[in-house]
């Protein structure tokens, strides 16, 4: 049974059939190519199942606003604790300077005097340490606003801190109810895409078991890489966490299936040499195909069984390993030509052709 024209081997084709055959395997990939395109823009303009919701759409408002809404006015009340605290201890710090400043130029002012009555019965003395007296009243007082300050700038970031575990604990449960629900849209999502590129799959598994030599083949072979390239990268970016499983477990079975088609089709290749090898030789060389005949000859294998050979050998007119005839004489000029060679490559006699008398 001869092969069809688009199955030989290119070694034997003649050079327009190669280019030929090379354009057409280009309009294969062309054609993926634009497959690919179409199906980038199907895939990422599919509608979405629903939209995808912020944060704060499942939070507890009813809870939450109130919260929210002490936090920030006790917010405004830190800062605002924050300025006064700035501003009083500024003023403990002058009042502080000016304290210690009098008591300086008070002490001098004693060291210096010459004190003829008791220093402590002196009415400028007796005022003086009043003055200062007062100066330290006005340093305590101003403590005083600094400590009540820092109780209400405690106070108040000890109930921010309920306040915002409250709030962390509210968006700590609305963020459980989010993921769960992007978990969701993101399968319905998957399903829909899966749905769209599994059949391609399959409809590229069945051409290529049926329909990869055929006349087609070009396109047969394009929509292969398309559908390939659509389940296994197209799909990617649109798989949830658990998605990667769907992409292996496809993976396996279709290497599986692959292995399975190609065990059983070597199987059947080897049953089939084995009753070709069966047959006559003169039948066998009838029924092989040329090109195929002369590419194996060309890689030093038997046409027929396509064991190694050594084609030097001079009397080597029949395969060893399956008895199938590779040498025969012109029976034109006598010479010794290849038995599957069509014409005498010494006189141009076509083979099998009677010598005219």
């Amino acid at each position: 049974m001869k092969m069809k024209w688009q199955e030989r081997p290119s070694h034997s084709n003649r050079m327009p059939e190669r280019w030929f055959r090379r354009a057409l395997w280009l309009v294969a990939v062309v054609f993926a190519a634009f497959l690919i395109g179409l199906g980038g823009k199907i895939v990422g303009e599919l509608p979405t199942v629903s939209q995808y919701k912020e944060l704060h759409d499942y939070i507890d408002r009813n809870r939450f606003d109130p919260l929210e809404k002490e936090r920030e006015t006790l917010a405004k009340q830190q800062n605002a604790l924050a300025e006064a605290m700035e501003q009083a201890s500024l003023a403990l710090d002058k009042q502080q300077t000016q304290t210690r400043k009098e008591q300086e130029r008070f002490d001098n002012w004693l060291a210096a005097r010459a004190v003829t009555e008791q220093s402590s019965q002196n009415p400028e003395v007796i005022r003086q340490t009043r003055a200062l007296d007062e100066l330290k009243d006005k340093e305590q007082q101003l403590q005083q606003k600094i400590d009540a300050l820092n109780q209400q700038q405690l106070d108040g970031n000890q109930r921010l801190g309920r306040i915002q575990t409250q709030i962390d604990l509210l968006e700590q449960q609305a963020q459980e109810l989010k993921t769960a629900d992007d978990h969701r849209i993101e399968l319905k999502a998957f399903l829909y895409r899966l749905a769209l590129t599994l059949p391609l799959l399959a409809a590229a598994g069945y051409l290529f078991a049926k329909q990869r030599q055929s006349r087609w083949w070009p396109f047969v072979w394009g929509f292969i890489y398309f559908a390939l390239f659509a389940f296994f990268v197209e799909l990617v970016p649109y798989l949830p966490s658990y998605g990667g499983y769907v992409r292996y477990i496809v993976g396996i079975i279709i290497t599986v299936l692959v292995g399975r088609y190609a065990i059983t089709a070597m199987n059947r290749y080897l049953e089939r040499k084995k009753a070709e090898e069966a047959l006559p030789s003169n039948q066998r060389q009838q029924q092989m195909s040329y090109d195929a005949a002369q590419l194996r000859i060309s890689k030093s294998i038997c046409p027929g069984c396509e064991r190694q050979l050594n084609y030097q050998q001079p009397d080597m007119d029949y395969c060893p390993h399956c008895g199938i005839n590779l040498f025969d004489y012109c029976s034109h000029c006598k010479t010794r030509k290849s038995a599957f060679n069509r014409y005498c490559a010494c006189c141009g006699h076509a083979a099998g052709q009677p010598e005219a008398s």
